[in-house]
């Protein structure tokens, strides 16, 4: 059932050209303003309007899903009309929404349209965004977590014909209450460091914050693996009801190690992980989970649980460290957790030799596999993992 949310609401209260919405997690800053974008293009004939991210795996998990999936909650949704290969839904009055990706240059500079919504906008470029803006004669709407101020704030904000608001998780009545207990959760751990007082005041409340200390800078985008790479083995990190299940596949492509996320999905059970994972190459687990390893091992996958040990969690960081990785623009996912994973830090904001224990499956999963591989031994032949 689709709700009517607090977020909707104050977006659609908003009248200038330009409308900025900085938000915190589950803000409902996308669920609100995709209804109205939907709303417009249904109402008015011939509206054409474009939905942008950074890059098309991006949107698939995140804009498009969302969109398709308000159509169908607001039974809106006809097959027939949404063209697959173009990521464009045409409604029956000749109005579409289009989505494509920042990267994307002859979208940016090609053809004009009515609305523009760039979509978590702190991840395009503002030269990509002015070449889209000068082609939209309407209205234009950008969203964001407020990691740290970026053009948004110093080039947009500042103008006339452009609107600002603040979202948080309390504005987002659709909210499980299971996730506003998560988040909640972090306004008590605010009083323990200053990397989670920066969080809640980030993902709380919606408030410009700023995220440093970042533990790996080590790593770039790829489009896709190119045919030429070979598969080396598999990290796996096993979720929970609330955590996912992270797999992450870890290839050679000329010296080089390319990095791509196969799955991150939380309530998956034992038989669901083994029909992802491929047989015939290496497979490291976290060895917590004894019982798990020898399930999925009874489906024929060469799989082996990773010995832990103290100060491993660092030592795990430093093998990574020493290492240059592409990783696949399609691992949505471990990409947030590079950008997000950074050192922790006490109450005085002096930096502490650990990194923050917080949204980190696909990167455990990672250094699974690459303590098992490149991995040093301790004096009694052990590997130290975390």
């Amino acid at each position: 059932m689709f709700k009517y949310t607090t977020a909707i609401k104050k977006i659609r209260s908003l009248t200038k050209r330009k409308k900025v919405i900085q938000g915190g997690t589950s803000a409902g800053k996308t669920f609100g303003i995709l209804p109205i974008l939907i709303d417009k293009a249904a109402r008015t004939p011939m509206l054409e309007i474009s939905v942008v991210s950074e890059s098309i795996p991006h949107l698939r998990r995140g804009a498009m899903k969302d969109f398709l999936k308000i159509m169908k909650l607001t039974n809106r949704y006809v097959d027939a009309h949404w063209n697959r290969s173009l990521l464009t839904y045409t409604f029956a009055n000749g109005s579409y929404i289009e989505f494509f990706s920042a990267d994307m240059d002859d979208k940016l500079r090609g053809a004009r349209r009515n609305i523009l919504y760039v979509n978590e906008a702190n991840n395009v470029t503002f030269e990509a965004y002015l070449q889209l803006s000068i082609r939209t004669n309407k209205e234009i709407y950008i969203d964001f977590n407020p990691t740290q101020e970026f053009w948004a704030h110093t080039e947009v904000v500042p103008q006339e014909d452009a609107d600002f608001l603040i979202l948080n998780y309390q504005d987002n009545e659709a909210l499980d209450e299971n996730i506003v207990k998560e988040i909640e959760s972090a306004k008590e751990k605010a009083k323990t460091s200053s990397y989670w007082e920066n969080w809640w005041k980030v993902y709380g409340l919606g408030e410009i914050g700023s995220l440093q200390g970042a533990v790996f800078n080590n790593w770039k985008q790829i489009d896709k693996i190119p045919e030429e790479a070979k598969l080396i083995g598999i990290g796996l990190d096993f979720g929970y009801t609330n955590d996912p299940t992270a797999i992450v596949e870890v290839y050679n492509w000329n010296g080089q190690r390319i990095i791509n996320e196969l799955c991150y999905r939380s309530g998956m059970l034992n038989t669901d992980i083994a029909k992802i994972l491929p047989s015939n190459v290496p497979i490291y687990a976290d060895s917590s989970e004894p019982k798990s390893i020898e399930e999925i091992r009874r489906f024929g996958k060469t799989i082996r649980g990773v010995t832990k040990g103290k100060d491993s969690i660092n030592y795990g960081i430093q093998v990574m460290q020493s290492q240059e990785y592409l990783v696949t623009s399609n691992s949505t996912n471990l990409i947030k957790e590079l950008r997000g994973y950074i050192w922790d830090t006490d109450k005085s904001g002096t930096k502490l030799n650990k990194p923050i224990d917080y949204n980190n499956h696909g990167l455990d999963a990672l250094r699974y596999h690459e303590m098992e591989t490149i991995g040093l031994k301790n004096a009694q032949g052990k590997y130290y993992i975390y």
